[in-house]
């Protein structure tokens, strides 16, 4: 089966949405990837993503933060954004295709707690979604039925 892609979307690809990538590849369903990009990327990391990574065992995706292109839109089976829909760089082809929309605080406007908050909120969201994403590969396996 080829590799299907996630693809996760914040304003600076520098916290929620690497936090995203990080998570969700550290065990993702047979078959998918994730991916990250931003409306309007950082030029690095906020400093406070990779800490909050390392507090849950896990490591920045190996990726500086980068732009959202129209090809990565465009090519992603599940499109998830983390707030941006509400910024006025968000690309227009982002908001006519299918995707979802997490609407969370961005984490580096918060203090620590509030940042470990949204970490935490991110790996609740990532872990519903791999269920979901396991259970639609499922029913799509069975014998006549439709494919996802």
């Amino acid at each position: 089966m080829p590799d299907r892609t996630v693809l996760f979307v914040c304003v600076e690809n520098a916290g929620r949405s690497l936090m995203a990538e990080a998570i969700f590849n550290a065990e993702p369903p047979p078959g998918w990837r994730a991916t990250s990009g931003g409306t309007r990327p950082a030029g690095e990391p906020h400093p406070r993503t990779r800490r909050l990574l390392e507090e849950i065992g896990l490591d920045l995706p190996g990726h500086a933060p980068r732009i959202a292109t129209a090809e990565m839109i465009e090519r992603a089976t599940v499109r998830i954004t983390m707030g941006c829909l509400d910024d006025a760089g968000c690309p227009a082809n982002l908001r006519t295709l299918e995707m979802t929309d997490w609407a969370l605080p961005d984490p580096a406007r918060l203090d620590d707690a509030g940042a470990r908050r949204v970490r935490d909120t991110i790996r609740d969201h990532v872990r519903r979604l791999r269920t979901e994403l396991l259970l639609r590969d499922r029913r799509a396996a069975r014998p006549g039925s439709p494919a996802p």
